[in-house]
């Protein structure tokens, strides 16, 4: 089996765990130090994640979301590792719409290079490796490949948003962008909807970490896409707080967005 492929098991064994716990009557959440929520989820799927990527690359640390207490000193000596968000989207975890994800990316010198985003609930699985092209399946059907879209004359702008977060500056965007059109959506699913071509535009003006966008990242990479701060410059991982800057889903060759970006106050 290919190692990516093996990669998408893994993270098919975490949602099927995932999913043990969603189907319960109760979903009961604590909180973290920086107030986002925790559930007995994210470290089910976190353990059995660890676990595996240990078994199948002895040699690659992993820093997953639940792990992130791993020292900067300590980050900073590596050049390839994975990068984990065991279940991206609690928030839509615990409203039961289904719209959460678990995230596998590896990591090469700040460069994601292979990134795996399955939906459990949706039964829909995103991989990507570097210079192998996107792609994505759907239940148990065959792997279809992907590829981004750009934007045609006179096409109504096809955004992705999230369901979780809004705000004044990200409208202000869409209205000098003109004839948009707005798909909600939770988790890193946003980032793949335009790796796959249902919508052109993803921005993202709030806060994020490193492990909700690699994999899917990655993903976008291969695609044809590019996942960007406003002076077009791809986001960088393994920075000492692994905060992402603000950043924008697009496709390479698509100057409507670079040029709306830059000029974004």
């Amino acid at each position: 089996m290919q190692p990516i492929l093996e990669v998408v098991e893994i993270a098919k064994q975490a949602g099927k765990a995932i999913l043990q716990i969603y189907a319960q009557p109760a979903l009961a959440a604590s909180h973290k130090a920086d107030l986002s929520p925790l559930t007995a989820a994210d470290l089910a799927s976190h353990h059995i994640i660890c676990e595996r990527l240990a078994q199948l690359t002895p040699s690659y640390p992993v820093l997953s979301e639940e792990s992130a207490e791993i020292s900067v000193a300590q980050r900073m000596a590596w050049t390839r590792y994975w990068l984990v968000d065991p279940l991206d989207g609690t928030k839509e975890f615990i409203k039961r719409n289904g719209e959460f994800t678990v995230n596998i990316a590896l990591i090469e010198n700040g460069k994601p290079i292979l990134g795996v985003v399955y939906a459990p609930v949706l039964d829909v699985c995103y991989y990507a490796e570097r210079g192998e092209g996107a792609f994505v399946t759907r239940g148990s059907g065959m792997a279809q490949p992907i590829q981004v879209k750009s934007l045609l004359a006179g096409e109504p702008i096809k955004v992705v948003a999230s369901r979780s977060h809004s705000d004044a500056r990200t409208a202000s965007l869409l209205h000098r962008l003109g004839n948009c059109e707005t798909i909600s959506m939770g988790s890193s699913l946003k980032l793949c909807l335009v790796a796959e071509g249902v919508a052109h535009f993803y921005p993202r003006l709030g806060p994020t970490m490193e492990w909700d966008t690699a994999a899917a990242h990655a993903i976008v990479n291969e695609a044809g896409g590019t996942v960007c701060n406003s002076a077009a410059i791809e986001l960088p991982y393994n920075k000492p707080d692994m905060h992402n800057s603000e950043f924008f889903v697009y496709a390479k060759s698509e100057e409507t967005f670079k040029q709306a970006t830059k000029e974004l106050q």
